[in-house]
């Protein structure tokens, strides 16, 4: 690859959606509303260009939607993403990820959910994981500008590991901490958390995500946000670790 190529490709990675890594935070997709039944936001990302014929082509698309029913007990969440990254001799990044979610409310602070997921991601040592969990949410905080939330469940996954025929089938525990706070003078939200992933038979086998998101709405619409993700996973065998970080900047558009 030549230098400027390396060079733009490194640019469109800083400056928008990068592709996501094998443990994605639900938690900052989530919207967290009261009586809204219906809530979609997206964002979309296309560029091309062409140096003598030395091209790059980027795709970027993030889906979540969220649909509630009438007695707001039940919660349906959608999340899909899909990112593109290529060049004439090869494709620097091309990764896909789909998430589907049911939430039951039991109490104002008790909640029952369940789960399935398939993500692929050929830059990582892991390029196709799918899981099926169910677990608790609970939550510990709830002021006017604070909110935070403690969730623990089951996961049941396939991991298909890279440039192999070799599959994992694991039980993982999956913990999480996250807290959200608003500032109303200056219109700004902050979302953090923490994921822990344990394997159940070997706690060194493991995965952790810490993400920082922060949204200013421009409009009723149209949002400006900034995220940082750090992801870790330890196979604790001859596997190579995967590490990952990134810094998002977009706009999301919301209805």
């Amino acid at each position: 690859m030549k230098f400027h190529q390396a060079y733009v490709l490194t640019f469109f990675n800083f400056l928008f959606f990068t592709a996501q890594a094998q443990l994605v935070n639900i938690e900052a997709k989530r919207m967290q509303t009261d009586s809204t039944r219906f809530v979609l936001k997206a964002d979309l990302l296309t560029n091309y260009s062409d140096n003598n014929g030395e091209y790059v082509l980027r795709i970027g698309s993030n889906v979540s939607t969220q649909l509630k029913s009438k007695n707001l007990k039940n919660i349906y969440f959608l999340v899909l993403n899909y990112n593109l990254v290529r060049t004439k001799d090869e494709d620097f990044q091309n990764a896909w990820f789909a998430h589907v979610r049911y939430n039951h409310k039991i109490t104002d602070l008790f909640r029952l959910e369940a789960f399935v997921q398939d993500q692929n991601n050929t830059q990582l040592t892991i390029v196709r994981r799918k899981l099926v969990g169910a677990g608790i949410r609970i939550k510990l905080l709830n002021t006017k500008n604070t909110t935070s939330y403690f969730g623990n469940t089951y996961m049941y996954e396939i991991e298909n590991l890279n440039n192999s025929e070799q599959r994992f089938f694991n039980h993982r525990n999956s913990s999480y901490l996250s807290l959200n706070q608003s500032f109303e003078k200056v219109n700004l939200l902050l979302t953090g958390t923490i994921y822990f992933q344990p394997l159940y038979r070997a706690i060194k086998n493991h995965r952790i995500l810490s993400q920082f998101k922060a949204e200013l709405p421009l409009t009723k619409v149209i949002s400006v946000s900034a995220l940082y993700n750090y992801a870790f996973t330890k196979f604790s065998s001859n596997l190579e670790d995967d590490r990952s970080s990134n810094i998002n900047l977009g706009i999301t558009l919301s209805l």
